[in-house]
């Protein structure tokens, strides 16, 4: 089979000891010839990091942590890859002319500054990290327009909704049906749910994913930050993108248009799929996955959201309709509300709480620049610090 990608894309992976940088890792694994690793960057795993670094021949590497530099240095000198530390390190690096793509893969708000510099030098951006969009998304995309970057999507259901546009550019969508797992509280009742522990937020049913990542598929705030990305990736009004549970993973989204006609992207829940296909577009490879068996599949279902167990898909709503700097609270109050009870100094439904007091009381900014997206996200960690400390003082668990 002939393949049309003639020079090798030269790859930045923005956290790449993570689970969508490890994903990413195994993709260039089985295509050496075509996707090779010019630069990784992990917080604080720093053996995780050296290893990828010297089975990838990394060219240069970052770890954000500083106190670590000199053990990874001392590790990576003897194979002549570059060591950096910090996070201006990072920003700096990606605007190299030797990098084709940026995965961004880096969790939460940390991933914005990074991803703003590699959009300003004009990189495709293989897009992992949704806080980006959901914190500064009108920036980012005028920022993108402006630079002439590509903007491809990592998660699993932009990624479905971008290929379901392939080639139907022009055609008015009437609807985007996002879809979601339920996550692992789909069944359960709201009483139940109330008293749900870390150990039972983090048993997903479908994916394999990081910690944070699946705490926001429990309260379902990870579907709410998909609606804002799809928002802005597919410059599509918040009250055509609609939320359906589908347990099975199977559907990855779909996209309904002005006719009535309905196109779907479907596969088995696997990342790398995504992962591989930005990174290829507009072709594709093979890939060493599951492959969907129709016959075996059975049947599949589809449920409307409840929104009185998952009060964080109202929440974003919100967020998406006030505009401005709401979701950048939104999202700032809930990665301080999901850290807290990761750390079991919270109950589950204790995060939603946070984050509404939060977009309740918060400074508005109708037209946020990116200096006020970066001081509204740490006047709001601060505020949700004190309502957390609030909580946790009052609880016993």
């Amino acid at each position: 089979m002939t393949y049309h990608i003639m020079n090798k894309r030269r790859i930045a992976i923005l956290g790449s000891t993570g689970s969508i940088g490890r994903q990413a890792l195994d993709v260039i694994r089985q295509h050496r010839d075509i996707f090779e690793v010019e630069l990784l960057t992990a917080n604080n795993s720093s053996d995780l990091l050296i290893r990828q670094a010297i089975e990838f021949d990394a060219n240069s590497v970052v770890i954000c942590n500083e106190d670590k530099y000199q053990e990874v240095k001392e590790a990576l000198d003897p194979h002549y890859i570059k060591v950096f530390a910090g996070m201006q390190s990072v920003c700096d690096l990606v605007t190299s002319d030797n990098i084709d793509i940026v995965l961004t893969s880096m969790v939460g708000f940390s991933g914005l500054s990074s991803t703003v510099a590699a959009v300003k030098a004009g990189k495709t951006i293989a897009l992992a990290n949704k806080e980006t969009l959901v914190a500064a998304g009108k920036t980012v995309m005028d920022l993108a327009s402006k630079h002439h970057a590509r903007i491809l999507p990592v998660d699993s259901e932009h990624s479905a909704i971008f290929q379901c546009l392939m080639g139907s550019a022009g055609a008015d969508i009437e609807k985007i049906h996002l879809t979601a797992s339920g996550g692992p509280f789909r069944t359960w009742s709201r009483e139940d749910i109330a008293k749900a522990t870390r150990a039972q937020a983090l048993n997903h049913p479908n994916w394999s994913m990081g910690s944070k990542i699946t705490i926001d598929s429990a309260t379902m705030m990870n579907k709410g930050l998909e609606i804002i990305e799809a928002r802005w990736l597919f410059g599509t009004l918040g009250d055509k993108i609609q939320v359906v549970i589908h347990p099975e993973s199977i559907i990855h989204s779909m996209v309904e248009y002005a006719d009535g006609s309905v196109i779907a992207q479907m596969g088995h829940p696997d990342m790398r799929e995504a992962i591989q296909f930005a990174f290829s577009f507009p072709e594709r490879l093979p890939l060493d996955n599951r492959k969907l068996n129709f016959a075996e599949l059975g049947s599949m279902s589809f449920f409307a959201p409840d929104q009185e167990k998952f009060p964080a898909l109202r929440l974003a709503y919100e967020s998406l309709e006030k505009g401005g700097n709401m979701a950048c609270i939104m999202n700032a109050a809930n990665e301080a509300a999901v850290a807290a009870f990761l750390e079991e100094r919270i109950g589950f439904y204790d995060i939603t709480d946070v984050v509404a007091e939060c977009m309740n009381g918060a400074d508005f900014v109708v037209d946020p620049d990116l200096d006020a997206i970066f001081r509204t996200n740490d006047e709001i960690l601060a505020k949700a610090g004190e309502i957390i400390g609030r909580i946790a003082g009052r609880k016993s668990f």
